[in-house]
C-alpha cells in the first residue's frame, strides 16, 4: 500500500486565482526571539492551494463547507489521466476516458506539470471542464470531481456554468490537486477540508491523499 500526498504546499510562492486574497504567512512568536513557543499567523482565502468548493460558493443559501458529506470525500476514486493535448474536458472527453459508474473522478491533465514550474505565477491557460462536460459527469452519476489546477472552470467565464451545474447536482468539487506523481488507476481518496464555521461557507483548503489498494 502506498500513500500519495496530492496536496499543494501553501507558501508565499503558491499561485492564487486572480482576484482571490493573497497568501501571508508570518511569525507571531518565535523561540529564537525568546518567546515561549513558535506561533505562525496564516492569512489566505478559502480557495487557496488544494481546496474544496461547497455549493454555497456559487449558490446563495446552499450547503456550506461545514455541512458537506464526508462520506463522498472519503472512498474509492478513479484517477483519469488525459493526453497533454486535451485543453477542455467536454462531453466527448468524459465519454471516452471516464469509467462508467465511477462516483469519484480525479482528472490528471497537463496542469499538474504547472506545479513544477515557476511558483507564484498563475497560469490562465489551464485545462478545464466545459459545461457540456459537467452535464455529462452528472449524467454518469459522479458525486465528486477533482482537477489539478485552481479552478475547474475556464478562466474568467461570463457565467460560471460548470460550477453551477456540478454544485446544483450535489457534485463536490476539489480543485488545486497535484497529481504529477500518481499513475492512472483506482485509489482510496481521503479529502478533509477545514471545518470553517463562519463566513459564507463557500469552501476550504484541504489535505488530500490517495492510497493505493495494492
Amino acid at each position: 500500500m502506498r500513500i500519495y500526498d496530492v496536496s499543494v504546499p501553501i507558501s508565499a510562492a503558491t499561485p492564487v486565482y486572480p482576484g482571490d486574497p493573497g497568501i501571508e504567512i508570518t511569525q507571531t512568536l518565535a523561540l529564537a526571539q525568546g518567546d515561549p513557543a513558535n506561533v505562525t499567523n496564516l492569512k489566505f482565502g478559502a480557495h487557496t492551494g488544494t481546496h474544496v468548493d461547497a455549493p454555497a460558493h456559487f449558490i446563495d443559501g446552499a450547503a456550506t463547507v461545514e455541512s458537506m458529506n464526508l462520506e463522498m470525500l472519503i472512498g474509492p476514486a478513479h484517477l483519469v489521466e488525459l493526453p497533454a493535448d486535451v485543453l477542455v474536458i467536454d462531453d466527448v472527453v468524459v465519454e471516452r476516458f471516464c469509467p462508467a459508474g465511477a462516483q469519484r473522478l480525479l482528472f490528471k491533465t497537463r496542469n499538474s506539470a504547472f506545479w513544477r514550474q515557476a511558483m507564484g505565477r498563475f497560469r490562465p491557460d489551464y485545462t478545464c471542464v466545459s459545461p457540456a462536460g459537467a452535464e455529462k459527469l452528472v449524467g454518469l452519476g459522479a458525486g465528486l470531481v477533482g482537477i489539478d489546477y485552481l479552478s475547474i472552470e475556464q478562466f474568467q467565464p461570463e457565467k460560471f456554468l460548470t460550477h453551477e451545474i456540478l454544485l446544483r447536482n450535489d457534485v463536490i468539487i476539489i480543485e488545486g490537486l497535484d497529481l504529477s506523481n500518481v499513475p492512472q488507476g483506482k485509489y482510496e481518496l481521503i479529502c478533509l477540508p477545514l471545518k470553517i464555521a463562519s463566513g459564507s461557507g463557500d469552501g476550504a483548503p484541504a489535505r488530500v491523499v490517495l492510497r493505493s489498494f495494492a
